[in-house]
């Protein structure tokens, strides 16, 4: 098998990874908890990082308002089918070899990653900024309007007296790192095609 085909199934197939490992966290840190509060989030679902670290944000956030982290969003229904069809698209294009359509590949995995992403950051900016009015606690801004808690898209940010950190976990960097193999992989049977 050409090395350009192998780079493209096995950089498709690392796609499998979503299904076992969390793709992003969002870790709390806060004085009041010496273990910091955790949310791994999956292409699926939601999940503790450490035993009721979701039901202790939840009650957290209640008193200011915020809503709570749901068992399930449409999104969980909708990205495991979209990472299934691309795995089966990936391996298909490998094994039919025109390194043409490896590129196709990446981008539309590219285009896929980023709105995934922007609808992350949607959900995020509705759960920290569509706050019950009627909460027990209310915090403004120097402004007077009312204070947002969204936690970063990416990176670390002080809110309060918390501090958030959200990040990649194992499931991203196994999909990035799939998504560079299969760009390699383009530029691989581009060589191959010219010799």
């Amino acid at each position: 098998m050409k090395k350009s085909k192998l780079l493209m199934i096995v950089g498709s197939l690392l796609l499998i990874g979503l299904f076992v490992f969390p793709l992003w966290n969002i870790t709390l840190e806060a004085p009041q908890y010496p273990i910091p509060l955790g949310m791994d989030i999956h292409i699926n679902k939601f999940h503790d990082t450490n035993e009721h670290d979701i039901k202790n944000i939840n009650l957290m956030n209640h008193y200011v308002g915020m809503q709570y982290i749901p068992e399930s969003i449409p999104e969980f229904k909708i990205f495991p089918i979209v990472i299934g069809i691309m795995i089966v698209l990936g391996v298909i294009i490998g094994f039919i070899g025109d390194y043409k359509w490896f590129l196709f590949w990446f981008i539309l995995m590219s285009v896929l990653g980023i709105a995934g992403m922007y609808d992350f950051y949607l959900w995020e900016y509705d759960y920290g900024h569509n706050l019950d009015p009627k909460a027990i606690m209310n915090f403004k801004n120097p402004d007077g309007s009312p204070m947002g808690f969204q936690p970063p898209l990416w990176g670390s940010k002080d809110i309060l007296n918390f501090t958030a950190h959200s990040y990649p976990r194992t499931g991203a960097f196994l999909m990035f790192f799939g998504m560079f193999l299969t760009f390699i992989a383009f530029f691989v049977g581009k060589k191959e095609a010219k010799n």
